[in-house]
C-alpha cells in the first residue's frame, strides 16, 4: 500500500511505495534516448579536447562547458528517475548532494547559453573588439560566475533545510526529488521567485542580442551577409532552447498543484514535462552548435571513424575575421562572424 504525508507547512510529500514496479515502454525509450545523446555528447567532449585550436577558443570553450553539463545533468536525471519510478529509496544526506549538482546544472546551461549569444552579439557587432574581450582566460572567469550564479538557489534552499530539520533525516530513506528539500511553502515560494528574476534577466539579454544581429543582417553586404544570416540563425535556436530551460522552472509550481490534485496526474504530467523541458533542451546543444559547425564536424567525423576519414581539417576559424577587419577597420556593428 501507499501512503501520503503532509510535511511541515502544509507542504506535500510524495508517497513512498514498498514494492519495485517492473520497467515499462517509456522509461526504456528514455533510456535509448538518453543513451544516443550521452554518446553524441562523449565524442563531442573528446572532439574538444583532442585538438588546441578548439580549447583556446572561446565559443567552442562555452560549447564544451555546455556538453560537460548536460552530460552529467542527464546522468544524474536518468539515475534518479530509474530510483524514483521503481521507489528505491536512498538516505537523505545523499539525496541532498545530488539535487545540489543537479540544481547548480539546471541553472548552468541556460545561463551558458546566455553567455554563447552575447559572444556572437560581441563577434558580429564589434568585430574589433572581439579578439580582445573574447579570450580563452576571459571565457574561463565567465564560466566560473555562471557556477557561481548557479549556486545561488540550491545554497539558500538548503541552508533552510539544515536550520529546519532533524540529524535524523540525513539518514531517514527517502525518494529523492528537490521536492523533499521544500520544508516550508514560502521556501518553495523563494526559489521560484529566484527563478524567475534569472528568466528575465536571460530573457532581455537574448532578445537584446537577437534584435542587434538582426539589425547587422539587414545593413551587411551581400558578401558578408550569409555568415550574419547564420549568426542569427544561432541565435534564434539558442532562444528557442533557452525558453525550453526557462519553462522547466515553472515546472514544479504547475506540477505542486497537480499533486496535491491527483496523484497519478501529477506523475504523468512530471513524465511530459521531463521529456519536453528537461530532456530535450539538454539534447539540442550538440545540434545548435555542434553538428551546425563544420570545421568541428570534420574533426568529430575523423575520431568517430577511428581515423580512417581521409578528409583534409585545416583550422582556419579566425582567417575570415582578419580578412573583413581589414576591408572595414572603421565600421561599426558591421558583419564579421566568421564561422558561426
Amino acid at each position: 500500500m501507499s501512503n501520503t504525508s503532509q510535511g511541515s507547512e502544509g507542504s506535500l510529500v510524495l508517497p513512498t511505495v514498498q514494492y519495485q514496479r517492473p520497467l515499462n515502454d517509456k522509461v526504456v525509450i528514455v533510456q535509448v534516448f538518453i543513451g544516443i545523446f550521452l554518446c553524441i555528447n562523449s565524442l563531442m567532449i573528446f572532439t574538444f579536447f583532442k585538438k588546441e585550436a578548439f580549447f583556446i577558443n572561446t565559443r567552442y570553450i562555452f560549447f564544451a562547458h555546455t556538453l560537460v553539463c548536460d552530460s552529467m545533468f542527464l546522468a544524474l536525471t536518468d539515475v534518479l528517475l530509474l530510483m524514483s519510478y521503481s521507489r528505491v529509496p536512498m538516505p537523505g544526506g545523499l539525496c541532498i548532494f545530488l539535487v545540489v549538482i543537479l540544481e547548480n546544472l539546471t541553472v548552468a546551461t541556460p545561463l551558458t547559453l546566455t553567455a554563447m549569444s552575447l559572444e556572437r552579439y560581441i563577434a558580429i557587432c564589434m568585430p574589433l573588439h572581439h579578439s580582445e574581450l573574447s579570450t580563452p582566460v576571459r571565457a574561463m572567469r565567465c564560466i566560473l560566475l555562471i557556477q557561481a550564479l548557479s549556486s545561488v538557489e540550491w545554497i539558500i534552499v538548503i541552508s533552510i533545510l539544515f536550520s529546519a530539520v532533524p540529524l535524523s533525516f540525513y539518514t531517514s530513506p527517502l525518494v529523492c526529488s528537490f521536492e523533499q528539500m521544500i520544508v516550508f511553502s514560502w521556501q518553495g515560494h523563494l526559489s521560484s521567485a529566484l527563478c524567475q528574476f534569472y528568466f528575465l534577466v536571460m530573457s532581455v539579454v537574448i532578445a537584446f542580442t537577437y534584435v542587434k544581429i538582426m539589425v547587422a543582417a539587414r545593413a551587411a553586404s551581400s558578401d558578408s551577409k550569409k555568415s550574419t544570416n547564420k549568426g542569427l540563425r544561432t541565435v534564434i535556436l539558442h532562444g528557442f532552447q533557452l525558453l525550453l530551460c526557462l519553462i522547466q522552472f515553472w515546472c514544479p509550481m504547475i506540477e505542486s498543484a497537480i499533486m496535491k490534485i491527483n496523484l497519478n496526474v501529477f506523475i504523468q504530467v512530471r513524465y511530459i514535462d521531463y521529456i519536453i523541458f528537461i530532456l530535450a533542451p539538454r539534447c539540442l546543444s550538440p545540434l545548435v552548435y555542434g553538428l551546425r559547425d563544420k570545421d568541428f564536424v570534420v574533426v568529430m567525423k575523423y575520431y568517430a571513424l577511428l581515423g580512417y576519414s581521409k578528409k583534409v581539417f585545416i583550422f582556419n576559424m579566425d582567417k575570415s575575421n582578419d580578412v573583413n577587419e581589414k576591408k572595414n577597420p572603421m565600421h561599426n556593428c558591421k558583419v564579421n562572424a566568421g564561422h558561426v
